[in-house]
């Protein structure tokens, strides 16, 4: 616990590399069967990476010692800067990952997954004077 108070967005950090090593695999790298060919299974898993990515920047603002507005600022930018990261990673696949391709789709769920962890860290990660 104290190696998380000392490096509070670690855990962030971490699932940032995570999800980004698998955004850059290549598309004939992935597993198939009979789970994965569940309809817009990608789309639920992109919702969650991009919640879980924005939550996990959020979270150690609430025990922050900085004012409520500002952290609410914090809040939008980590939001907007998730949105941003999931239309450049659209065009990263499509430019330069083997058998990957761009997804209009794939950049709502994205955005879908920051506005939900955006509504969650306002209801629940704001801290209580």
């Amino acid at each position: 616990m104290r190696l998380l108070n000392r490096y509070p967005f670690s855990p962030a950090i971490l699932f940032f590399a995570f999800i980004s090593s698998l955004f850059c695999l290549p598309g004939n790298q992935f597993p198939t069967g009979q789970f994965f060919n569940i309809p817009q299974l990608d789309k639920a898993v992109h919702i969650s990476f991009f919640a879980t990515l924005c939550l996990l920047f959020s979270f150690p603002f609430k025990k922050s010692l900085i004012s409520v507005p500002k952290i609410k600022q914090w809040f939008l930018i980590i939001c907007l800067l998730g949105i941003s990261y999931g239309i450049a990673i659209e065009f990263i696949q499509e430019n330069w990952i083997p058998n990957r391709s761009f997804e209009l789709l794939d950049i709502v769920a994205d955005s879908i997954g920051c506005l939900l962890a955006l509504g969650i860290s306002y209801r629940k990660l704001l801290p209580t004077k």
